[in-house]
């Protein structure tokens, strides 16, 4: 059995869309919290300049599977033109 798979996503909205970026961050997070291996899918810094999203994944298996969903899939079109720059994540 693999270690879970700690993560820090963090975004960074273009001036004056912190809030359709946590929206659409909300919406995302509703359905990831139920996909299998999801152990912690939470925003935790949530200010003007940035939005940290703090993830832990069962193994790398559910990771790579959450990757590849609807959901990510779905997120990344609604944040196409909200963000400053691409997503940050970090492997904790």
């Amino acid at each position: 059995m693999s270690a879970p798979i700690d993560l820090l996503a963090t975004f960074i909205p273009n001036n004056g869309e912190f809030f359709r970026v946590k929206l659409a961050l909300e919406i995302a997070i509703d359905e990831v919290v139920n996909e299998p291996g999801c152990i912690r899918y939470e925003l935790t810094e949530a200010n003007e300049d940035k939005l940290v999203l703090t993830e832990r994944w069962a193994s790398q298996e559910d990771l790579d599977k959450h990757s590849k969903g609807t959901a990510v899939q779905d997120l990344n079109e609604s944040l196409s033109a909200l963000l400053a720059e691409p997503v940050i994540l970090e492997k904790l």
